[in-house]
């Protein structure tokens, strides 16, 4: 559902009630990501966008995957991903394969190095998840708040072609 003004309709300016939730959102998810940053940078080495790379390829079959499907997973420009990539490559945590039916295609594969090391980052970081998010809600508030947003999510994945998608650039 697309309720973006056209130019002759005003605004649907946030009411105070909607104005004060989304800036509680803003605020808790800055903070938040702040919080996960700082302790996998003091605990690991990386930012938590890294972490998250090597979670999705320890998830993966055989460990790997293709660097567009990578960049899908994370959201983030394929350039990014190569940037990113090149910082675990140099870490050792990760390392590229040519794709065998594509030549243009690489592949993103965790290394043993990887594993072991987000083994070992992998209990600081949930324990801080536990205890910034979780520990703080009742078990109906993360159930709504997983229903919030699943629903948030389903409304932001575009599907038709054509779209603007990070990944795609």
């Amino acid at each position: 559902m697309n309720t973006a003004p056209t130019s002759a309709e005003e605004p649907r300016w946030l009411t105070e009630e909607e104005q004060r939730v989304w800036r509680s959102y803003m605020h808790a998810t800055t903070l938040l990501e702040d919080h996960l940053d700082r302790q996998l940078q003091r605990d690991a080495g990386m930012p938590h966008i890294y972490y998250g790379l090597l979670v999705k390829l320890a998830e993966s079959p055989q460990q790997r995957l293709r660097m567009t499907e990578l960049a899908m997973h994370a959201k983030i420009t394929r350039s990014r991903l190569s940037h990113a990539i090149a910082r675990l490559e140099k870490n050792g945590w990760v390392r590229r394969e040519d794709c065998p039916d594509d030549r243009r295609g690489q592949f993103a594969v965790l290394t043993d190095q990887g594993r072991q090391t987000l083994e070992q980052s992998a209990p600081g970081h949930v324990a801080l998840v536990r205890s910034a998010l979780f520990d703080r809600l009742t078990p109906e508030q993360q159930k709504s708040l997983g229903e919030i947003m699943q629903i948030v999510a389903e409304g932001l994945q575009p599907n038709e072609a054509g779209a603007d998608l990070p990944w795609l650039r």
